[in-house]
């Protein structure tokens, strides 16, 4: 499997991650929580694997199409 990066639909702030890296994840789990225009919108694995690296913290602003996660074998 090559790696996924996982990335921000939209501009907001990261409000909670819920992996750090080497943690092992599912397809559909919480990578972390931004919030944008007032709502909480949960950012999901787009692919089994493990956590490579987390590019983002909590209280971070993002942009659209910002890699926050990257996932590999």
């Amino acid at each position: 499997m090559a790696e996924e990066i996982v990335e921000a639909p939209m501009r907001g702030r990261v409000i909670r991650v819920h992996v750090q890296s080497g943690s092992r994840v599912n397809e559909g789990d919480k990578i972390c929580d931004i919030e944008a225009l007032k709502l909480e919108v949960p950012i999901l694995a787009t692919v089994s694997g493990t956590v490579k690296t987390i590019h983002v913290s909590a209280g971070q602003t993002v942009e659209g199409g910002d890699p926050l996660a990257v996932i590999g074998e």
